[in-house]
């Protein structure tokens, strides 16, 4: 990414990809407005039915009306860490209650903490290094969200052709971004995550540090000051497999942990979908959306809410899975999954963990695994 960049793929490819992704967009506009009008034919009955009770019931009874607000918490960049946030962040740590996974249980590496008194319920091979996949991206948008300011997030980004070349060339889950695309920097985060899009990712690390390089080295930095440097490093803030890019379950729930108190984080984290601003390469803007938070949200995890979660996925780790969850009386959970053998069986080892060891149910067979996903990092990632 320096000044001398020479393009990987020629204009004539480059041409072809955005004639291809052009085309792709324009079939997904039209099954999205044939959806919506299926939803709104009976809603606009509907509609009218209400408006004309309402009229009624108004001139019957005439109430005070409150005023409207929007609801949400602001924004607040974190302060510096000191020794004491740190420390909060160590990781939890198996003792005698803890279950040990057998091989019956899927995933080859998991854990379930109970963030409450900071116990490890279950484990299988959690302090085995794997690559983090696309779970990455959880620590880049902590990082980055550390780094800027409220403002920022209304400032744009232009999308360079070192970017999308990086992304193309290693075979990257992508928003989608063109080269000279501008777009907020908030659209980044939400990219980043609901998308898994390496193009966003790369975005923000430009935006904070000027290079995925100097980004990098602030993500060290942060696994240093979450006291898990030992075992955790990364080499990239997309996911890309590396030799030296590697973490254990237990590190990636403290970098959740430690993502979802942060405002920003946890705001993206858990939204299941985002529109983005309409834009010249997408006039109608594009709809993300996080398609793990999307699939557990029917299933039986025993009454506990998943309130936010990154997948990921690469052939040396498979499909992996971080996810936090809360049950109604507050009480939270972290719940890492790494080399399942399907992107649903990902979901269903979150499904049964949370299911089995939150809310005292007994196990019992999964339903059939639907087929095999198409979204995201060897998806959903």
């Amino acid at each position: 990414m320096d000044e001398e960049y020479k393009p990987m793929i020629s204009d004539e490819e480059r041409a072809a990809r955005r004639a291809q992704r052009a085309e792709s967009r324009r079939k997904k506009r039209r099954a999205r407005r044939m959806r919506q009008l299926r939803r709104l034919v009976p809603c606009g009955l509907l509609a009218v039915l209400c408006v004309g009770l309402v009229t009624v019931g108004a001139q019957l009874i005439e109430k005070p009306r409150p005023e409207v607000g929007k609801a949400g918490r602001p924004f607040q960049p974190a302060a510096a860490a000191s020794d004491d946030v740190a420390a909060s962040y160590t990781r939890a740590v198996s003792d005698t209650d803890t279950v040990q996974l057998g091989e019956d249980f899927p995933s080859r590496c998991a854990v379930l903490i109970d963030l409450d008194d900071r116990t490890v319920l279950a484990e299988k091979n959690a302090d085995t290094l794997i690559d983090p996949a696309s779970m990455t991206k959880v620590l880049t948008v902590l990082v980055a969200a550390e780094h800027i300011t409220e403002e920022d997030l209304d400032k744009t980004f232009t999308i360079t052709i070192d970017i999308t070349d990086y992304c193309y060339v290693n075979g990257c889950s992508v928003v989608g971004l063109m080269v000279g695309e501008t777009v907020p920097v908030r659209e980044l985060f939400y990219g980043t995550i609901l998308s898994s899009g390496a193009d966003a990712a790369l975005g923000l690390a430009t935006y904070v540090a000027g290079s995925q390089e100097a980004f990098v080295a602030l993500m060290n930095e942060k696994l240093e000051e979450l006291g898990i440097a030992d075992t955790a490093h990364f080499t990239n803030c997309v996911g890309l497999y590396d030799e030296a890019h590697k973490c254990t379950v237990r590190d990636m729930a403290v970098i959740l942990e430690a993502a979802m108190d942060n405002d920003l984080c946890r705001e993206v984290l858990g939204a299941r979908t985002y529109e983005t601003l309409p834009t010249a390469d997408h006039p109608e803007g594009q709809i993300l959306s996080n398609w793990f938070l999307r699939r557990i949200e029917d299933k039986d995890t025993g009454g506990v809410t998943v309130t936010g979660a990154k997948t990921g996925y690469v052939a040396e780790s498979g499909n992996c899975a971080v996810s936090c969850g809360e049950t109604a009386d507050g009480r939270r959970y972290i719940c890492v999954t790494a080399d399942a053998y399907s992107a649903w069986r990902a979901i269903y080892d979150h499904t049964d963990l949370y299911r089995i060891y939150c809310s005292g149910e007994t196990p019992e067979e999964t339903e059939a695994e639907p087929p095999v996903l198409s979204d995201g990092d060897a998806v959903p990632a």
